[in-house]
């Protein structure tokens, strides 16, 4: 890596990172890898910006379509605690169809205590945090 490919690669100072840094590897000019920290780059920096307004649409479109009922609070959580069904399976135990019932109302509302306890305790919220929505949304 050139000397001022290097300076650059580690005076960026990308939002998304909130002051850390990472260790990238990089070429030197005699084609040794050689690590160097990067507090960010503008191209990471907007693709990262980009996933994480998609997450706040979703969330918001999440909790839009639990106030009418049309899914269960366990969508809004889901999303806005960053899951999907894949992690959510894997960290609850659930199969991700089961997942997917739950997100239905009717059947959320029936769900026992035991399994809203699963996905309680794996999101870090009470049981009756998991059934509400927050009360300033």
């Amino acid at each position: 890596m050139y000397e001022d490919e290097k300076r650059r690669c580690t005076t960026d100072n990308s939002s998304t990172y909130q002051g850390q840094r990472k260790l990238l590897y990089a070429v030197d000019k005699d084609g040794h890898y050689e690590g160097v920290t990067s507090s960010g780059w503008e191209v990471e920096i907007f693709a990262t910006q980009m996933a994480v307004d998609d997450l706040a649409d979703q969330t918001r479109e999440a909790l839009t379509q639990t106030k009418a009922g049309s899914v269960s609070p366990l969508s809004y959580h889901m999303l806005n605690l960053r899951f999907d069904l894949t992690s959510l399976a894997q960290t609850t135990g659930f199969f991700q169809w089961q997942i997917k019932r739950h997100l239905r109302p009717a059947i959320f509302n029936k769900l026992s205590d035991s399994k809203l306890n699963q996905y309680a305790q794996v999101m870090k919220l009470s049981i009756e945090q998991l059934k509400q929505l927050p009360s300033d949304q």
